[in-house]
């Protein structure tokens, strides 16, 4: 039986938590008991707040209860298999599960919030996807929290608790009682979400419960993972994609450094990305988690251990080349379960060249997998250009691959706006596939909410490799008269064949279309005129929009546009004099934005650490404008 796990965190804004503490306590209750509990709704199949449950088990450090209801509609040998599966369950978490996860990371509370040493665990019907969930709310008392049920407990869905993956749910969720006490106890802070899934999703592996020939957690993962590869690691929606990037990752973060990297963060006063930064340090590592996070979308790609990178194409700074390269088999994953792992990228079909081009607008999240894939019937060099903007840091990792499969690995250079380009020779010939990853590395605290997508713009075209100006090897400063020949090759790049090869008759053709062309350019401007698009006063302007609420830059159009260049219009002509209002991004609306951005440098660029406006319609750039428009 598939069973995804699903958890749902209830964090309570507590500051104080009070301990009602029994040290001689003696267990009151008995096979049989029955009390009220408190359950989440949100996975209870009847979608009930609350039940009634009874004691059936009790073992050295675990008390079993049973939703009442649900245990009186079985018969006698479904309850037997029942208990008796149970039962060895308990005898399995307190020989295996109990002792080595708290000998990694630490005690849940011991004596609880309930005075005893006891985990409740209760079983009642839940959603037919969910494994099992853990509630915070128990943890406090009932002064604090009303719908508490003050014990140290986590739940089980009674649907999957005869299944071999029982354990694996138990573990997972047990994990969470431990943070619950590691980090919210004790340092009065809540672990990011996405974080504390993440130590839950390695108990299985890291007690051996992942067995390559058996029903497994990852294999079920690594399926999730396949079908939602671009899902954001740290925006936690408790989506079943959020489940597979978050295991594919922590696979990959453990296996390459180590267990102590989860325990350390657990057990430091941060939390999320900053936590394992943290641990990475003190464990001596200089990769950061945007180091290990691009090696990630890399391995989950080519899985291949022969990949390498020289120390010429690494990224970080020069001293750390020498310790990430340290890292054994970077691109690729040990375990046995994960070794077929790759995803699929997404295709593009490159089947012209010269000066049709491929362009795309996509959108991605922080922390998020892209994988874009080109081939093509073409023959020549691939220029890949890629688009960004100042205010989202991307990174790009590429790899090619040759007809033997074998891959290489680089990097694109972005400048300041976040724009680079690559040029790859021989593609279509020796060069057959070119895949890029670009992912976004800005956010670094996650929230409950769902961020804003970021849009990105690639153009992808191929040339030919005689349009390519090729520079001396052994110099920068090319020999006598090459200039003269590069300004020719660059006059002719768009053409046919260079100027030099051209036949008398050619070049008259060529002139001949030339001129078509201008007359066709000069009809244009002249409708242009005669529709009698004329610049406006800023006291004319009526600005049709009550706020902009996406990214947009050059080359945009439409209603959104328009309302852009009215309000720049309304700013007076030192920022836009041609008050234009054609719903058209041009080169006269970008000049105009970067004149706004320059005007407002301490609210706009600052943040980013610029003093040149960029044009590039962002989020810093929108909230000053829509707080001139709410002033207004």
């Amino acid at each position: 039986m598939n069973s995804k796990i699903n958890i749902k965190l209830i964090f309570a804004g507590i500051a104080f938590v009070i301990f009602f503490c029994a040290p001689n306590f003696v267990l009151s209750a008995s096979i049989g008991q029955e009390n009220d509990f408190f359950i989440d709704s949100t996975y209870d199949l009847q979608k009930r707040s609350d039940l009634i449950a009874k004691l059936e088990i009790i073992n050295s450090n675990l008390l079993f209860y049973f939703d009442k209801n649900w245990w009186q509609e079985l018969n006698t040998e479904e309850q037997k298999e029942i208990k008796k599966s149970l039962t060895f369950l308990a005898g399995e978490f307190s020989t295996k599960i109990y002792p080595e996860l708290t000998s990694a990371f630490g005690t849940e509370s011991r004596p609880g919030i309930d005075g005893n040493k006891y985990i409740t665990i209760l079983i009642h019907p839940m959603t037919k996807q969910a494994g099992g969930y853990f509630r915070n709310n128990d943890g406090y008392s009932k002064l604090q929290i009303t719908d508490s049920n003050e014990r140290e407990m986590v739940y089980l869905n009674a649907e999957h608790v005869t299944s071999p993956l029982i354990k694996t749910f138990l573990a997972h969720e047990f994990i969470h009682l431990i943070t619950f006490n590691q980090k919210e106890k004790k340092y009065g802070i809540k672990e990011e979400i996405w974080l504390n899934e993440a130590r839950a999703e390695f108990a299985s592996t890291l007690l051996g419960y992942d067995e390559p020939d058996k029903e497994n957690n990852i294999k079920n993962r690594t399926e999730i993972f396949l079908n939602f590869p671009s899902d954001p690691l740290i925006e936690w929606q408790n989506k079943e994609g959020d489940y597979g990037a978050l295991n594919m990752f922590v696979q990959y973060l453990v296996e390459k450094y180590g267990i102590e990297i989860l325990i350390d963060s657990l057990k430091s006063e941060k939390t999320g990305i900053s936590s394992l930064n943290y641990a990475l340090e003190k464990n001596g590592f200089k990769q950061d988690f945007a180091q290990i996070f691009t090696d990630y979308t890399i391995a989950v790609l080519v899985n291949n251990c022969s990949l390498t990178e020289s120390t010429n194409n690494l990224t970080p700074n020069d001293e750390n080349k020498e310790d990430i390269l340290k890292i054994e088999n970077r691109y690729c994953y040990k375990n046995q379960n994960l070794k077929n792992l790759r995803v699929v990228p997404l295709l593009n079909f490159i089947p012209l060249k010269g000066k049709t081009t491929l362009g795309v607008t996509q959108t991605t999240k922080n922390w998020s997998g892209n994988w874009l894939q080109f081939i093509g019937g073409s023959k020549g060099t691939l220029k890949i250009e890629f688009i960004g903007n100042p205010e989202n840091l991307f990174k790009i990792p590429y790899i090619t691959s040759n007809a033997l499969g074998e891959y290489s690995l680089d990097f694109f250079e972005l400048d300041e706006y976040q724009r680079g380009e690559i040029l790859i020779p021989k593609f279509g010939t020796e060069i057959i596939s070119v895949v890029i990853i670009p992912s976004l590395q800005g956010k670094t605290i996650s929230s409950e909410n769902p961020d804003q997508a970021i849009p990105f713009f690639w153009e992808a075209s191929t040339i030919d490799e005689t349009d390519i100006i090729e520079q001396p090897a052994s110099s920068s400063e090319a020999p006598a008269g090459a200039k003269e020949e590069n300004q020719e090759n660059i006059n002719s790049k768009y053409l046919e064949k260079p100027i030099n090869e051209m036949s008398e008759r050619e070049i008259e053709d060529i002139i001949s279309e030339i001129e078509k062309l201008l007359t066709q350019l000069k009809k244009r401007l002249n409708e242009f005129k005669s529709v009698g698009v004329r610049p406006l006063q800023p006291e004319q302007v009526e600005i049709s929009c009550e706020k902009f609420e996406n990214n947009f830059s050059y080359g945009a159009k439409g209603d959104q546009v328009k309302c852009l260049q009215e309000f720049l219009t309304s700013q007076g002509k030192e920022i836009y004099p041609e008050a234009l209002i054609t719903g058209f991004f041009g080169r006269l609306t970008k000049k105009a934005v970067i004149k706004f951005q320059e005007k407002f440098t301490d609210d706009i660029l600052s943040p980013w650490g610029l003093s040149k406006g960029t044009g590039f319609v962002g989020e810093t750039t929108i909230k000053k404008i829509n707080e001139i428009i709410d002033s207004q």
